[in-house]
């Protein structure tokens, strides 16, 4: 497989993919494609980065991830031994260049306007599901119209933003194994130290021009990333362990300050971290 740029493969007479991937763990290398992907997730939980932003998906979350917006799924194989997928892959040409400027087809442009950013849909999600369930047996025509259904259901829904960057262009393929090398070496390592040294190293950059590099493309610094993710595995632990200490969370996370670990979660959640233990009772 490509890295980047990531090709869907396609019969070349469809205008759209319906794909199952049912695995132990989702496709791990940082990519993007031409078409809008719509996902259901049945089961798996991980860390999902899209664009410049750090998520954690879960079972039953329902993703939109826009048109060459760069992504990585990380999946938690300890939390869960089978990560299993469901996902339209479409694009707004499939059908016609102007096919969704129809005016019968405006009650469409909001799911367009929030894939920019790629959305995680937080309403009416059992009849979406319901329908994702019924594509796995449908033909192609039947496809055709849920797809419509989808599109409709998640126009109308609530949502909330997966990244904050939009990043319109394709990336070259020596920049995609840059950049996938640099995520998959800090989504490996996060736990232990890394330095901008090491990073840089990773990119087979200076220092600087890493630095300016890696802000060009994600909007943010390195080390903003990685505090992010650092802390998104911290919240995942507070609301999973609840026996396990602070201080041992912090550890466990990557820091081993735990006065920095507590102004970095307060930075990014506006909270504490026992705060936010408190709020996230399971």
């Amino acid at each position: 497989m490509k890295v980047l740029p990531f090709k869907i493969p396609k019969p070349e007479q469809d205008a759209f993919v319906f794909q199952i991937d049912n695995d132990e763990a989702f496709y791990d290398k940082l990519h993007q494609h031409e078409e809008i992907q719509l996902s259901l997730i049945v089961e798996g939980e991980g860390t999902l980065i899209v664009g410049d932003t750090i998520n954690h998906y879960t079972k039953d979350d329902i993703l939109v991830i826009g048109s060459n917006l760069p992504h990585v799924f990380k999946s938690d194989t300890n939390a869960s031994k089978t990560s299993r997928m469901l996902t339209l892959f479409f694009s707004k040409s499939s059908f016609g260049t102007r096919f969704f400027e129809l005016e019968e087809l405006k009650e469409l442009q909001p799911f367009f306007n929030r894939s920019k950013h790629g959305f995680k849909v937080i309403s009416k999600r059992n009849n979406i599901k319901e329908l994702f369930f019924e594509l796995e047996n449908a033909s192609k025509l039947n496809r055709f119209l849920i797809l419509f259904q989808l599109l409709k259901l998640i126009s109308g829904a609530n949502y909330r933003s997966l990244s904050s960057f939009i990043y319109n262009k394709k990336f070259k393929v020596n920049e995609g194994h840059r950049m996938r090398n640099v995520f998959e070496y800090t989504m490996n390592h996060f736990r232990s130290e890394i330095t901008l040294d090491g990073i840089a190293e990773v990119a087979n950059m200076t220092k600087n021009a890493f630095c300016k590099y890696f802000k060009k493309r994600t909007n943010k610094s390195y080390f903003s990333f990685l505090n992010e993710l650092r802390i998104e595995h911290a919240c995942k632990l507070l609301v999973s362990n609840k026996e396990t200490t602070i201080a041992v969370i912090a550890e466990q996370s990557g820091y081993n300050n735990l006065s920095n670990f507590n102004r970095q979660f307060q930075a990014i959640k506006q909270q504490s971290p026992s705060e936010f233990k408190k709020h996230n009772r399971i």
